[in-house]
């Protein structure tokens, strides 16, 4: 008999296998196994907020599979995933196995090393509850949100809508924004920068205007930069005073998941779903010549910059060795974790050093020798010394105009050797401040003068990573949720891109609007921070789960109930692409919203009252070859039927999708993630479907 090693993605089973050998068998649950039905609330309100999970439909087949194994198995170690949802899986995966959760079943790593692996076969433990009622407390919680908020918008609004506790604040985020940059007022303001050398010298360099009888001078109209010029014309340019200084540019710190992010897009233009399918691959272990599926970096789900003594102690020395002893600080770089972090796991970093992102850079994808690269290079850099500068600061009068030029040369390079902060145009610009050698009191040439005409710029649109950096920021989710949360938004059609920038629709105006005036108390960002801030006292074990859930729905209910009646926001009508026009009085037609969804509504409206229905095709009728169009019933129930009708009676409760059943040819139907065929040929699959959370689970084949 084997040992059971259970994991959950079916990506790094390979990698694992290969580090335990012979004697274990991995086996991957492809995420979620027990959960929440989505048809109903699932939390009985009335006693103590139980929930009521179940084995998801589309992982009986898988469930089954499990239990053979385990009853054959001489030994069960629940490898999940080390974090809090991860714990919970290993929760429900002992439930279902009737194992002691209380017993040694529970083991974790945080790196796909045959060390952290061994390291952790041999120290199994408990499962920690208080983890597993963390990530109970933050479902219910969630479902509680999202059950009861997005019926009322969906009768507010449109049908089919959703709000949940994380996705709607971050909405709110969006959308204040736009708003921010509509409202925004540009403000003139001039730049003088003043062109100067050392006397009887050709090097020049510039100083720009900043202050007048000690006072910071803002120039706001081309009246008063006149004024200047005119002041300073004939002036003699004297240095006032010179101040030199050794300045230290000191490391970054390890990447974290949210800082991975944001530098991914920014350094390398991958957006959140590239990145995270690169970072899942390097985690989960990539192929390499000679050495099989390797996983390459640490667990990507973190918020700690914190690094193991070992690691450190194989940095120092692969430093040393490379690039020489006065690369290596005296003592190890230690970086601060910010206080609201979990601190769980190490930050993102290479696990091999010997591996470097050139030997892999033929046998992997761009983006994942790309973002290897990054990973690798920042974490090197994180362990070495600073960069130092000679800094010079002048400052230069001009008639009682006070000029002051900055540079800065370097010293010591540190980890810019390896790592650079600054982009091409910022390093252009240090080396043009290169200043020369002069003495207070010294009189300079003056070369002229340029008045650049500036205004001021509304905040930028969020990017994903300046999205990412905010949510961070503000305790808004954990590094598991920031891209689920953000790729929801868009899939709901409450936020688009333009030019890789996010900026709200007109139904994710009207959505967060009606979730203002319907729980300004969801809608607080402080106090969803708060609330995971109550999280993590449950994973610490200093909170009880059901008292925060319990003080919580108390306020909300009645919130709700408050509030509800005088929601009052309206969405506004859209033009059909192409244009259609009213077939009474000609004037185009207009897209509205009602009851049962969209419909096309005449823009003379209420001269002319002329309505029509919106006929959204969904497959072609294998009856007779028309579209089957999506339509509602009269109680407000959405069906699908043939065009044809009552010619042909073709009709399902289920969506038909344009594609026939390999078995027999006929239609297929979908329904949730299962996918099977209309004439019950018995053919079904289940494809990748995203929950009501966002979250992406993996499917398998019947």
């Amino acid at each position: 008999m084997s040992k059971l090693v259970v994991i959950e993605g079916v990506g790094k089973r390979e990698t694992i296998q290969k580090y335990l050998g012979a004697g274990y068998e991995v086996f991957a649950t492809k995420g979620h196994v027990r959960d929440l039905p989505q048809r109903t609330l699932a939390i009985d309100t009335s006693n103590n907020f139980e929930p009521k999970y179940e084995i998801m439909a589309d992982k009986k087949a898988i469930v089954k599979s499990l239990k053979d194994k385990a009853q054959k198995s001489e030994q069960i170690f629940l490898a999940t995933d080390p974090d809090r949802e991860g714990e919970a899986i290993s929760w429900h995966i002992a439930y279902i196995l009737n194992l002691d959760p209380s017993k040694n079943v529970r083991i974790e790593f945080n790196e796909i090393s045959k060390n952290a692996i061994t390291k952790a076969i041999e120290n199994p433990r408990a499962i920690d509850i208080a983890l597993v009622n963390a990530q109970q407390a933050r479902r219910v919680l969630d479902r509680l949100v999202g059950y009861t908020l997005s019926p009322i918008i969906s009768k507010k609004l449109q049908p089919k809508l959703s709000a949940g506790r994380v996705q709607s604040v971050t909405l709110q985020l969006v959308v204040d924004r736009e708003r921010e940059i509509q409202n925004f007022k540009p403000e003139e303001y001039w730049n003088l920068t003043a062109t100067l050398s050392k006397q009887n010298q050709q090097a020049t360099f510039n100083a720009s205007l900043f202050e007048k009888d000690d006072k910071k001078l803002k120039i706001s109209s081309e009246v008063e930069k006149d004024e200047v010029l005119k002041a300073i014309e004939g002036a003699q340019w004297k240095v006032l005073n010179i101040k030199k200084s050794v300045t230290k540019s000191n490391p970054p710190a390890p990447y974290i998941t949210s800082t991975m992010q944001q530098d991914a897009l920014n350094k390398l233009g991958m957006n959140l779903k590239q990145t995270s399918l690169a970072a899942q691959s390097l985690y989960e272990g990539v192929t390499l010549k000679g050495e099989g599926k390797t996983a390459l970096i640490t667990y990507i789900r973190t918020d700690s910059v914190r690094v193991s003594p070992q690691m450190q102690e194989i940095a120092k020395d692969f430093i040393m060795q490379k690039y020489g002893k006065d690369y290596v600080p005296a003592k190890p770089n230690v970086f601060k974790t910010k206080q609201s972090a979990q601190d769980a796991h190490e930050a993102i970093r290479p696990i091999h050093l010997e591996i470097l992102p050139e030997n892999i850079k033929s046998q992997v994808e761009p983006n994942i020798y790309k973002l290897y690269k990054l990973i690798y290079e920042r974490f090197l850099a994180s362990q070495m010394t600073p960069a130092t500068f000679n800094s010079v600061s002048m400052e230069i009068d001009a008639n009682g105009y006070k000029f002051k030029a900055t540079g800065r040369t370097p010293i010591f390079p540190g980890y810019t050797t390896i790592y650079q902060e600054y982009s091409v145009k910022d390093k252009e610009d240090e080396e043009q401040k290169l200043l020369p050698d002069v003495v207070e009191g010294e009189v300079l040439d003056y070369h002229g003068i340029k008045a650049d005409q500036k205004f001021t710029k509304p905040p930028a649109r969020y990017t994903e990573a300046s999205l990412v950096k905010t949510m961070e920021e503000k305790g808004i989710g954990r590094p598991a949720t920031y891209v689920p949360t953000i790729t929801t938004l868009n899939s709901r059609e409450y936020t688009e891109f333009e030019k890789k920038q996010i900026k709200p629709t007109e139904l994710g105006f009207a959505v967060c609007d009606a979730l203002k005036q319907l729980s300004p108390q969801v809608m607080d960002i402080k106090f969803t921070a708060h609330m995971e801030e109550s999280l993590d006292e449950i994973a610490e074990g200093h909170n009880e789960w059901h008292k925060v859930i319990g003080d919580f729905y108390a306020g909300f209910i009645d919130e709700i109930k408050t509030n509800s009646g005088g929601v009052n926001v309206v969405l506004p009508p859209k033009e059909p692409n192409p244009p259609v026009f009213c077939d009474k009085c000609g004037a185009k037609m207009l897209i509205r919203t009602g009851k049962y969804g969209e419909f096309l509504s005449c823009s003379n409206y209420p001269e002319c009252k002329n309505m029509k229905s919106i006929e959204k095709v969904v497959a072609t009728c294998p009856k007779c070859g028309k579209s089957i169009l999506e339509k509602t019933s009269h109680t407000g129930k959405v069906f699908f039927g043939c065009k044809g009708y009552p010619e042909c009676d073709f009709v399902s409760w289920d969506q038909p999708i344009d594609e026939k059943c390999p078995k027999c040819g006929d239609i297929l139907l979908k329904k949730g993630s299962r996918v099977y065929c209309h004439s019950k040929c018995g053919f079904y699959e289940y494809r990748k479907q995203k929950t009501e959370d966002g979250v992406v689970d993996e499917q398998s084949n019947s």
